[in-house]
């Protein structure tokens, strides 16, 4: 029988959270016992072959609360986020699946609101949804509602995705200003005293994985989006797999002030701050230009950088050159400040 690492006595919210605690979940339970010799290439999409046909797969669930926020909702969100996560593994989604977990009592009215809001993210997307199914559970099991969903994508050509491929000198690219999704879920629940103009950037972000893929897929090393755990996580997962150093210029970072300013009075890292509509991606110094000119030029990439590089030091660790000539060492997410984000 596989060996089992998992020591954790119970099951706490930052299992859930997608840094160390949930690292330790699927890498001493979930992997040894479900996926055998697939664990090592473990991440947000898998691809497999039938009958000599390449295919992605991908499966995720939304349990945001609350259920609509500034500049979105948890049925748009659960489209975007699952075609995240295809595009992000190099494929164009093409179909779903869905489950809604329905509370008694939910409001028939906000159920179809989030079935039109899905539909709408479905057609922007490109993708059609080709079957599901429902379960209702007793009232105050359920926050109104869940969604699980399950997408199936059509890899992109010329793009070959590994953390191993990875080298010294190779640029780390993001797509556009970090914390948006985070911050907002937190001023939408109202349970804190500050305000700010902050919408939700959830959207779909394969046009702009398809930009790059068409300017530089020969020099397009890795890609993700950086959801729960932010882009330290990511990266954090990054530099592990590859057993090399991620540099960041904090200066490149784009973000809102609205965003730095409430993690300045919350005490919360910027960069463990969830989003739902962007990407980092690494990318060979060759093809760096040729990349960040393709997400510039391609709509909702005009605040795309280059954020640092890969090294050499410090192995297996993220380190971040800040404005004031000094620099940090940023970790995984070890807990959870923000649950329910997504």
């Amino acid at each position: 029988m596989p060996k089992v690492r998992f020591r954790d006595s119970q099951i706490e919210m930052a299992h859930g959270a997608g840094g160390k605690a949930s690292r330790r979940l699927v890498e001493g339970l979930f992997a040894p016992l479900l996926y055998g010799s697939l664990q090592e290439s473990l991440g947000d999409a898998a691809r497999v072959e039938m009958n000599g046909t390449p295919i992605a797969m991908t499966t995720d669930s939304f349990v945001v609360k609350p259920l609509r926020f500034p500049g979105g909702s948890i049925g748009e969100l659960a489209v975007n986020g699952t075609m995240n996560d295809l595009a992000v593994a190099g494929a164009r989604g093409h179909s779903m699946v869905v489950t809604f977990v329905l509370e008694e009592g939910l409001p028939s009215s906000i159920l179809e609101a989030e079935v039109r809001a899905m539909s709408n993210a479905l057609r922007r997307a490109g993708v059609a949804m080709v079957g599901g199914d429902t379960k209702v559970v007793e009232r105050g099991k359920a926050d109104g509602m869940y969604i699980t969903t399950a997408g199936i994508g059509i890899p992109l050509p010329d793009l070959h995705l590994n953390p191993r491929s990875v080298h010294p000198g190779d640029k780390v690219l993001l797509s556009g200003p970090i914390g948006d999704h985070g911050i907002t879920i937190l001023l939408a629940r109202g349970d804190l005293e500050l305000e700010a103009d902050l919408r939700s950037d959830s959207r779909c972000v394969l046009p702009l994985v398809e930009a790059l893929v068409q300017e530089a897929a020969p020099g397009v090393r890795w890609m993700r989006d950086p959801t729960r755990g932010g882009v330290a996580t990511s990266l954090n997962e990054l530099a592990r797999d590859c057993g090399l150093g991620i540099s960041l210029l904090e200066e490149e970072i784009p973000m809102r002030d609205a965003v730095r300013g409430a993690c300045e009075l919350l005490g919360l890292d910027p960069l463990h701050i969830a989003n739902e509509g962007q990407f980092v991606a690494v990318v060979a110094p060759d093809f760096a230009d040729l990349a960040l000119h393709a997400l510039n030029n391609a709509p909702g990439g005009e605040d795309a950088r280059v954020i640092g590089e890969v090294r050499k030091e410090p192995a297996n660790a993220v380190l971040v050159s800040t404005r004031y000539g000094g620099s940090r060492i940023v970790d995984m997410l070890a807990g959870d400040p923000l649950p329910r984000i997504c």
